[in-house]
């Protein structure tokens, strides 16, 4: 299953009613087959601009992330199902890309560039490209439009 990420803000609530509300989110996502991961608070803050939802006016939010692991076919019951919370204002859910690995090359970059293989290539590269500047056959020994 891949791994998501769900950012929620919910409105100021007191911390009792505000408990509920995560419970509710969570038992969302456990009766959708999911695992959570982690659960993060990142506390009550202003909201950039005034946000209507469900019919009232929000001015503050507590913002929420919540790690989880479902199926893809899951994620559009969930968001159905938070978009009718009338205690969660917004809610966004993200796919969580696994970073790929890179490969140290930092001895091969302290090379002088004549030494390393990627100048090479590219040297390599512009003799192959490199054209003539004159015919050979033409019986010339030289250029004869040479400024």
């Amino acid at each position: 299953m891949p791994t998501y990420e769900l950012a929620l803000v919910l409105r100021q609530l007191p911390r009792p009613e505000l408990i509920s509300v995560i419970r509710r989110t969570a038992e969302a996502i456990f009766d959708k087959g999911g695992i959570i991961r982690k659960l993060e608070n990142l506390g009550t803050r202003a909201l950039p601009h005034k946000v209507s939802e469900h019919g009232v006016v929000h001015r503050e939010g507590t913002h929420f992330t919540i790690a989880f692991d479902t199926a893809p076919t899951q994620i559009a019951d969930l968001k159905e199902e938070f978009g009718r919370d009338i205690d969660i204002i917004r809610r966004y859910v993200f796919k969580v890309q696994e970073p790929e690995e890179h490969k140290c090359t930092l001895h091969e970059e302290m090379l002088p560039p004549a030494y390393r293989k990627d100048v090479q290539e590219i040297v390599e590269a512009a003799k192959r490209t490199q054209k003539k500047k004159y015919n050979y056959n033409s019986g010339l020994d030289y250029y004869p439009f040479q400024k």
